[in-house]
């Protein structure tokens, strides 16, 4: 349906859904100065904190919250993920999401969807109105569908995202400017869209927040130098999505949400090094750079965020620890994780979530055997090239969290009261009036 359907008596309620990844909403709850407009919008309708996902990591959250349903059933689990019965690692894109996406949804009922910038889609989709992937796609050339798409992209000097390495530079000026430049480019991309009106769901992302808060969001928390500056590019995204709101038609429910929460970053943690000290994991030689350097001695590995894999026989190639042995093992793991301290003694994890208790569905065969989900300060990594300590500090300062992730509905109705990420794909469907088996969704509808 384009506007001349509607032009013709088709009244179809229509949604734009514009995500702010990694937006904490006590951000915006707490500083009503600098978001006015999302504040506006709070007021008018509905908002509040709702939870991510296990792990609440960009590359898994996104293809949650666009298919409402676990990484058992979408098959992404994080930024790297493993082959089945191998040690390879692959990053996964959006043919590797293997549930059914909002959008597809609406396309297969005959509605034109508008897709822009969402993490994991690369390469661009060919049944949809039009589509520019997001994070981790190449240049614009090869993540834009159709060519005129492309062709305006291009035109107008569209960033797909940020260049984060100017954060790891001590004076963030640089960075910040970027950051700026990235976020205008891509308001005006969906400010021309939304004027198009020929959508019936417009969903866009804006991913340079999620920048800015890795390696601003301790200055912005504990009154660091750089505090006016995060504030100041905040005040411009609220402004950007309180034109884009303006610009809505009335038969349009905007929905403002983001992926994950965030909070101040104190330590890495670098838990494949924790592992070796400890004697879960051996490498075949000291020159070890990889996965798959691994020997059969090894109990457990570690991928980023927090997720932990017991070497099991029969499932990984090196397989040492006996079917026998499994549950027993990951308890005695599970356990250590539970008591891991930092060194400013306070428990590294929230809370060590298992592979049944995280996960269900048809791809599962690749899941981590436990998850860490952290407390705050905690940032989870998982290298192999070897980290002389556990615990480091890196160029950032702000880490994901699980908790305290944002959604805001332009409609009174919405319940957002222990809302999650998965409610969000059903919510949109019902805003839409797309008629759905609710059996499809890990989520529910959060309309009263």
């Amino acid at each position: 349906m384009g506007l001349f359907d509607r032009l013709k008596g088709d009244d179809a309620p229509r949604v734009a859904f514009f995500g702010i990844d990694g937006v904490p909403f006590s951000l915006i709850d707490e500083h009503p100065d600098v978001f006015p407009n999302l504040s506006e919008l709070a007021a008018e309708g509905s908002a509040g904190p709702i939870n991510s996902i296990v792990p609440p990591e960009s590359s898994a959250c996104w293809p949650a919250l666009t298919t409402g349903v676990n990484p058992g059933q979408t098959g992404v689990y994080g930024f790297q993920d493993r082959e089945v019965g191998s040690y390879d690692t692959y990053v996964p894109m959006g043919r590797d999401v293997q549930a059914t996406r909002l959008w597809d949804r609406v396309t297969d009922e005959g509605r034109n969807a508008t897709v822009l910038n969402v993490p994991v889609t690369f390469p661009p989709q060919r049944n949809v109105q039009r589509m520019v992937s997001g994070f981790l796609s190449p240049g614009v050339d090869k993540a834009a569908y159709p060519d005129d798409l492309r062709d305006y992209l291009q035109d107008n000097d569209y960033r797909i995202d940020v260049n984060a390495k100017l954060g790891h530079d001590d004076d963030k000026s640089e960075f910040v400017d970027d950051a700026h430049e990235t976020l205008e480019k891509r308001y005006e991309a969906f400010k021309h869209y939304v004027e198009q009106d020929d959508w019936d769901l417009f969903f866009g992302v804006f991913m340079t927040t999620d920048r800015v808060n890795h390696f601003l969001f301790k200055d912005y928390e504990r009154n660091g130098e750089n505090e006016e500056a995060f504030l100041e590019f905040y005040r411009k995204v609220d402004e950007y999505l309180g034109d884009l709101r303006d610009r809505l038609p009335d038969d349009v429910t905007m929905v403002v949400a983001s992926d994950h929460g965030f909070t101040s970053l104190d330590y890495e943690v670098h838990f494949n090094e924790w592992l070796e000290q400890e004697g879960w994991l051996e490498y075949e030689d000291d020159d070890h750079s990889e996965l798959g350097d691994i020997s059969e001695d090894t109990k457990a590995y570690s991928l980023i965020p927090g997720r932990f894999y017991v070497n099991l026989e029969g499932r990984e190639p090196n397989g040492g620890v006996p079917k026998d042995m499994y549950e027993s093992v990951r308890a005695d793991l599970k356990q250590r994780l539970e008591e891991l301290e930092g060194p400013d003694g306070k428990k590294v994890a929230d809370r060590v979530v298992t592979k049944e208790d995280a996960f269900r569905g048809d791809h599962d065969d690749i899941a981590p055997d436990l998850v860490v989900v952290p407390n705050h300060g905690f940032d989870l990594k998982a290298g192999f090239k070897g980290s002389d300590d556990v615990f480091g500090v890196g160029p950032r300062n702000g880490m994901h969290s699980f908790d305290n992730a944002t959604l805001l509905v332009d409609d009174p109705d919405a319940r957002i009261d222990d809302a999650d990420l998965y409610d969000i794909a059903p919510t949109v469907l019902d805003l839409l009036d797309h008629d759905y088996d609710r059996g499809d969704f890990d989520g529910a509808s959060l309309l009263k």
